[in-house]
């Protein structure tokens, strides 16, 4: 299983700003802290406020912050929003399945209760069950208060 880019930046965003609560943080910063392309956060941000995760402020000072208690922000509630339609193989689509095997595999089945599994395990997880990480704070250089 491999998460996409979307996923795993609107994770690393999201650990970000619990890091730096009530506090506006634009993505320039993000994306220096992280290494990553500043377009590319632009567009998981887009997606984080799209789906309320978090609050966006416009302007020279703005930037995003988190839009709710992260004891309230499920990690498998991440995952869902960042990657739509999420399936592991080809005939978890039916519309667009074009295995000739699907209608005796049982294969489905048990990557479909793997999958339910791994959900479970992320709906069980908040970002406040990650969050005031002083190692990861030091790792990304926020400075308390900041």
């Amino acid at each position: 299983m491999h998460l996409t880019l979307h996923a795993d930046y609107s994770l690393r965003v999201l650990l970000y700003l619990v890091e730096n609560p009530g506090r506006y943080v634009s993505t320039a910063e993000i994306s220096r802290a992280y290494g990553i392309s500043r377009n590319h956060l632009m567009r998981v941000v887009h997606t984080l406020h799209s789906h309320g995760f978090v609050v966006v402020s416009e302007g020279r000072t703005g930037g995003a912050k988190l839009s709710r208690d992260a004891a309230l922000v499920r990690l498998g509630e991440v995952i869902r929003t960042a990657e739509p339609g999420f399936r592991m193989v080809e005939c978890f689509d039916l519309k667009t399945n074009t295995c000739p095997i699907v209608a005796a595999c049982r294969l489905r089945n048990v990557l479909d209760e793997a999958l339910r599994a791994f959900f479970a395990v992320l709906d069980g997880y908040t970002l406040a069950d990650l969050a005031r990480s002083k190692p990861l704070a030091d790792l990304l250089q926020i400075q308390p208060g900041r």
